[in-house]
């Protein structure tokens, strides 16, 4: 497929898929982009899709970024996920660890530049991964943030070069816990605990009553992303 074809067949997807279940779009996803990915983060919508991908396509991988700063109960949640579903989540790592990043930037630097740290342990590994794919699939939704109001099911992600898919752009929260207490889902214990949002532990705090879901990232700096969404 040409790139001509390949942007009439995404263009014309985005509208033909828009009111398709996540079940259909996952499975028209796959027969027509079979070397596609599913980006999981361990959060409330990604335990979605990884109950829907275990029922319409099984062998499709799904990668994480160990940032190395994940609270322990995110770590917990993949060991529980791995188990109860008999797969094995592909970890991918940062270039630099830790210490090497700390002696290259300066020690904490999420507290002095959160977008430097989420460059080297989220950006950079995300695209050396997905540069092995032609399409992959994400949990974001619209009602999310304003910087995803306008995702589409599906769309060519220019950033990164390949297709994008958003199966479940369109959902509430609610429509997301409503199929976790469906289908009796594991999920992050966080989110019991006023977290909706769950990133590294460094930059990820408890959300207040009447704070906006995403107000608990990034606390005390104007950033809303950590660059794989924009």
């Amino acid at each position: 497929m040409n790139l001509l074809e390949k942007e009439a067949l995404i263009r014309d997807a985005a509208i033909n898929l828009e009111t398709e279940s996540p079940e259909s779009i996952i499975r028209w996803a796959v027969e027509r982009f079979p070397n596609i990915t599913f980006a999981c983060s361990f959060g409330a919508e990604d335990v979605v899709l990884v109950d829907i991908l275990q029922k319409v396509s099984p062998k499709t991988d799904i990668f994480y970024l160990d940032t190395d700063l994940h609270f322990k109960e995110t770590y917990e949640t993949r060991d529980r996920l791995e188990e109860r579903y008999g797969l094995k989540f592909v970890r991918v790592s940062p270039k630099l660890t830790l210490e090497e990043q700390a002696a290259q930037h300066g020690e904490e630097l999420w507290k002095s530049n959160p977008t430097g740290c989420c460059d080297i342990r989220k950006v950079e590994p995300l695209t050396s991964i997905l540069g092995q794919y032609e399409a992959w699939i994400t949990g974001i939704r619209r009602d999310q943030a304003p910087t995803r109001a306008n995702a589409k099911k599906i769309e060519y992600d220019v950033k990164f070069g390949l297709v994008k898919f958003n199966p479940i752009a369109d959902w509430t929260s609610e429509d997301v816990w409503n199929y976790i207490r469906e289908h009796n889902l594991i999920y992050n214990p966080l989110h019991d605990q006023y977290y909706p949002s769950i990133g590294c532990e460094k930059c990820t705090r408890q959300v207040l009553p009447g704070e906006d879901p995403r107000a608990g990232r990034w606390s005390g700096f104007e950033k809303t992303e950590c660059g794989l969404h924009k």
